[in-house]
């Protein structure tokens, strides 16, 4: 033994061969973390002093090569201050330009994920060996990050500066036959061959059958690309890159100005560049909200993995009520491998359904996602019935009927009388609510809600809300069915609208008042399409449907009279009115016309300002930021009510629910973040401000202890 430590042990094998590998105790996976870092300087230190060793193999006794930074460090690292932080980041460069540097041949063979530093560490030998399984990548774009351990510089010199700005940029897992052909990787082989290869790959090397000596430099030295050529590819890029990622992610961007700026620099020279670079994305607000989002995500799987040690085995679903969303519902559990029956009381609905997911899976198929056959297998999981026949062996039952009390509860009630009396029973409801839905069952304790977002294959969230008779078990195998189905989980407790209706009724609510007050829709869509929504309020309501928006703007009108009930007749009474529904009739607020892919395009229609003109003062332009603040205020206090009330449990199950549930701006980190990044005081100010348009704008007590208090929600 050369080396022993808590992550890294290094062992001499036959011929001289050291062979050093990751196997972090105590974790499911390998990650840089502060432990790892200093161990692999001190196993690379005890290598290069042993004269015995004529050449280094890099492995992982995990299933994951390294998955990358503990990315849990991370926000205590870069609270320190600048300087400090450039220090840390030159200070882990150190270590991976140690390794490169030692006097023998190194190869890494690449088990599995070997992601962010993971990858950098691969990148920081001479040769790289893959498995037909791994993936390799650079993603830390998705934290508004670039690589910071010498991805930037060395994988512009491996594999050119067009395909690294590609890899960086994109952010994407890259599979073996990809890193292959762009020469990310030296060989790929299967993986029982694995670690065979990787040391016959370094003894040809030490023999002298490869210069390794003349691989190595190339990363050593600068970028082989004429300035002339330089200067075209990182300027084109830069153009594509920056409308692609938009202004409010600058991570990308700013990854391909710093590899244009150690392009022509040798290998320490340009890490140093590159560590600058990172500092100073690490400080913006943007990194800081991503990683938190990380963060919250992870915690939300965390959640979900205790529920599943209390979840009784669904070996077998069902859909009540076919249609669109049935149809959706009943593909996603059989893609992922849950069988599942779906009822209707008509033909025409269970057609409607099996067409949807057929046209889901011709699209996969057509993607070469899968084949054929695959597809007959899954369509194949799906059985549709008129009856009841087979229900008593169903363990989970989703009631997707329409979103009306007395037909749910008859539904409901039926069903209940079909199913075992440990079966569980849930209601796809958007609104309604589960305490109530409930009084028409025998067995309470085996109903919750499980309310899946439009359309269902696209949509992450699922909200599985608690009635005050539901009991642990039923949540928690609904919480496991859910992750089994590939969906995000988020357990909330019974009010109308639940978590993320609750929320997004008062947003809309600010956008009737605006419009009363004489804003234009449009400039209104513009101003929170900037601020990161994928689309303003006025386009959404067509998708969402303006005649379902109206019937939710009810429920939650009656369930919380005191702020949601309106005092005026607003533009989208006046549209549904005019039977103007979004893009269901291809008329709301746009008009929708058929592209050429066949998708609803939205054109603008100046009759919809006439319609409106009698409910809506003169039409007149606003500050961006008042937009903004009638839109956000609402939302994000009610986002505040629902953590005070009970209905999420944490800051973080809040946040990762409107993330995951209506599409609000990741690079935001949700809105409690938003409130603690402009400071709760600040927030508070904003909302008295302008408290006299009524108590949507009103602050609780509850955020103003905590302003006074100095607190924040993360």
């Amino acid at each position: 033994m050369i080396y022993e430590g808590q992550a890294i042990t290094v062992t001499l094998l036959d011929d001289g061969i050291a062979q050093l590998n990751f196997d972090l105790q105590g974790e499911s996976v390998n990650k840089f973390n502060q432990t790892t870092l200093k161990e692999l300087h001190e196993a690379t230190d005890a290598v290069r002093a042993n004269s015995d060793v004529k050449g280094v193999v890099v492995s992982s006794s995990k299933d994951v090569f390294i998955v990358g930074a503990d990315i849990t460090e991370f926000t205590e690292t870069f609270a320190l201050p600048e300087e400090e932080l450039m220090g840390w980041v030159l200070k882990a460069n150190a270590v991976f330009s140690n390794f490169e540097d030692l006097p023998v041949p190194t190869v890494t063979a690449i088990n599995g994920m070997a992601l962010g530093g993971g990858f950098e560490m691969c990148l920081s030998s001479d040769y790289r060996v893959m498995s037909t399984k791994a993936k390799v990548g650079l993603p830390e774009v998705k934290l508004g990050l670039f690589p910071g351990f010498g991805g930037t510089v060395r994988l512009s010199r491996v594999v050119g500066a067009d395909n690294a700005i590609e890899w960086i940029c994109m952010g994407n897992e890259n599979r073996a036959d990809a890193a292959l052909k762009v020469g990310a990787v030296d060989a790929v082989v299967e993986p029982e061959q694995l670690l065979e290869a990787a040391i016959d790959l370094v003894k040809r090397a030490g023999a002298g059958e490869l210069d390794y000596q003349a691989k190595r430099q190339e990363k050593l030295d600068a970028v082989k690309l004429p300035p002339m050529e330089q200067m075209m590819a990182f300027n084109s890029a830069i153009g594509f890159v920056a409308g692609k990622a938009g202004p409010n992610y600058p991570a990308p961007v700013e990854a391909i100005k710093v590899m244009q700026k150690h392009a022509g620099k040798k290998r320490d020279q340009a890490i140093e560049i590159e560590a600058k670079g990172f500092v100073k994305m690490a400080k913006t607000p943007v990194a800081g909200n991503l990683i938190g989002l990380f963060l919250n995500d992870q915690a939300l799987k965390k959640t979900a993995k205790a529920y599943e040690k209390q979840a009784k085995p669904v070996k077998q679903a069902a859909v009540l009520g076919a249609g669109i969303m049935g149809g959706g519902i009943a593909y996603q559990s059989a893609l992922k491998g849950t069988p599942i029956v779906m009822k209707d009381i008509n033909q025409a609905g269970i057609d409607l359904g099996l067409n949807e997911a057929k046209k889901l899976l011709t699209k996969r198929v057509e993607r070469k996602k899968m084949d054929a056959a695959k597809m007959g297998d899954i369509l194949n999981r799906i059985v549709p019935t008129l009856s009841y026949g087979d229900f008593k062996e169903i363990d989970v039952i989703v009631e997707a009927v329409v979103e009306n009390v007395k037909v749910k509860h008859a539904v409901l009630a039926e069903a209940e009388k079909q199913i075992r009396d440990d079966a569980i029973l849930t209601s796809n409801t958007s609104t309604i609510s589960i305490n109530t839905l409930s009084e028409a069952l025998e067995r309470p304790e085996n109903f919750c809600g499980m309310h899946f977002f439009n359309p269902v294959h696209m949509m992450p969230l699922v909200e599985v809300i608690r009635g005050e008779k539901t009991s642990e078990e039923t949540i928690a195998t609904v919480v496991s069915y859910a992750k089994a189905m590939g969906k995000t989980p988020v357990v909330v407790n019974d009010c109308p609208g639940f978590l993320v209706n609750r929320v997004l009724f008062p947003y809309f609510g600010g956008f009737a008042g605006l419009l009363r007050d004489g804003a234009d829709f449009q400039q209104v869509d513009k101003v929170m399409e900037r601020f990161g929504w994928p689309m303003g309020p006025a386009y959404l309501m067509d998708v969402v449907g303006i005649d379902t928006g109206v019937h939710a703007e009810g429920v939650m009108a009656d369930g919380f009279p005191d702020r949601m009930k309106r005092d005026f007749k607003s533009a989208v009474d006046v549209m549904f009115e005019n039977n103007r529904l979004g893009q269901k009739n291809n008329i709301g607020f746009y008009k929708y016309e058929t592209d050429k892919r066949g998708k609803p395009k939205k054109v603008v229609d100046e009759g919809t300002y006439e319609l409106i003109a009698p409910v809506c003062a003169e039409r007149r332009d606003f500050e961006t930021d008042e937009i903004i603040a009638r839109m956000m205020i609402p939302m994000c206090l009610e986002v505040v009510r629902c953590l005070e009330d009970g209905i999420v449990q944490t800051a973080a199950d809040a946040d990762m629910g409107l993330i995951f549930g209506i599409g609000f701006p990741p690079f935001r980190g949700g809105a409690l973040r938003y409130i603690d990044e402009m400071g709760v005081a600040e927030f508070v100010a904003l909302a008295d401000k302008y408290a006299d348009l009524g108590p949507l704008y009103q602050a609780t007590e509850g955020l103003r202890k905590m302003a006074a208090e100095g607190k924040t929600f993360f």
